[in-house]
């Protein structure tokens, strides 16, 4: 058996088992399981997510400035030369039905000299205020703005290999900056796991929307990765077949018109133009988590629970009633269930 998902694989490497169709987090996440679950084979929430827009990539030394006319400036280093850049003109997220192009920072990066970041920095009106928003994964720093919403800034080694493979490109070791402003509730991550193809195989499904609409690409939009409507389910697995620690695993699209996602921990040969063709896994570990970019310049929000013990009929059939409130009729993720 293989895994099934939908979209297109953002390293440009997929499978042919894919075409067959840090700290604590309290952002906005949700593990769907009832009370009685969480004793028998809970997979814990923490109590804790293209969104944010990438603005740097292995930054040090990193500095956020905003003020109250919806600008950011972000200072950092990098190889050990300072950089500036301006953020504006974006918040929050639009819907997939508005029909218009989904929000995007404006980034300037012209102050490169040392004298235009003296004059830029000199007569930018810092309004940064102590943050009190909710708490967000790999927080590098975060403000509330005198208009009342919030920026952030958080670090991600998003592009890993999959399959628990370790890194061998530079792009795979990159550490992205993200940047994102927001305003009211941040994207809802909502996750739960089950067993799959008669309690064979342990598996996630899950679902992100935002003010309570699914977020996915327009219908009559393309998959391809220009979509900047397209999203992501980045699956990690932790102590598992592949190691100890933390691996990627997957990464798989939001589905049109769910916003949802499903996927099995099962033997998978890596993708074409891998060190390796040999099958791995499954992938399944002690623990898993589930890390996505909101829409919009929303910020990045993840799920993280426990692994799944031996299969409980009972329980699944629990599992099952989320999974159909999800997915029903969602023809990639029938088999999933």
């Amino acid at each position: 058996m293989h895994a099934r998902g939908a979209g297109a694989d953002p390293t440009g490497m997929r499978s042919a088992a894919d075409r067959g169709c840090p700290p604590v987090d309290r952002s906005r996440t949700r593990t769907l399981l009832l009370p009685v679950l969480a004793a028998l084979a809970a997979a814990a929430a923490a109590p804790g997510a293209h969104g944010s827009q990438i603005v740097a990539r292995n930054a040090e030394d990193v500095r956020l400035h905003v003020d109250g006319a919806g600008r950011a400036v972000v200072e950092y280093v990098v190889e050990g030369r300072p950089r500036v850049v301006v953020a504006s003109d974006a918040i929050d997220a639009l819907p997939p039905a508005s029909g218009r192009p989904q929000v995007r920072f404006t980034l300037d990066y012209s102050g490169r000299s040392a004298q235009s970041r003296r004059r830029l920095l000199g007569a930018f009106a810092n309004g940064c205020r102590r943050y009190d928003g909710p708490a967000l994964v790999w927080l590098v720093a975060a403000c509330n703005a005198p208009d009342g919403s919030y920026w952030a800034l958080q670090r991600w080694q998003r592009l890993q290999p999959m399959r628990g493979i370790d890194p061998w490109l530079p792009r795979h070791r990159a550490v992205e900056l993200h940047l994102s402003h927001w305003s009211g509730p941040l994207p809802l991550l909502e996750v739960s796991p089950n067993w799959t193809y008669g309690g064979a195989w342990q598996a996630l499904f899950g679902r992100l929307t935002y003010r309570g609409a699914p977020v996915h690409r327009p219908a009559h939009l393309p998959r391809g990765r220009g979509n900047p409507y397209i999203r992501y389910f980045y699956i990690d697995t932790y102590n598992s077949a592949y190691g100890p620690g933390w691996k990627r695993d997957a990464a798989k699209a939001t589905h049109v018109p769910n916003g949802a996602f499903c996927y099995s921990f099962v033997p998978q040969q890596p993708p074409p133009g891998y060190p390796t063709r040999q099958f791995r896994g499954p992938g399944h570990g002690e623990r898993h988590r589930v890390t996505v970019m909101g829409p919009g310049v929303t910020p990045i929000v993840q799920w993280e629970g426990r692994g799944l013990g031996p299969f409980n009929p009972a329980v699944d059939e629990l599992f099952n009633t989320v999974f159909d409130r999800f997915l029903s009729g969602d023809p990639v993720c029938t088999r999933e269930r």
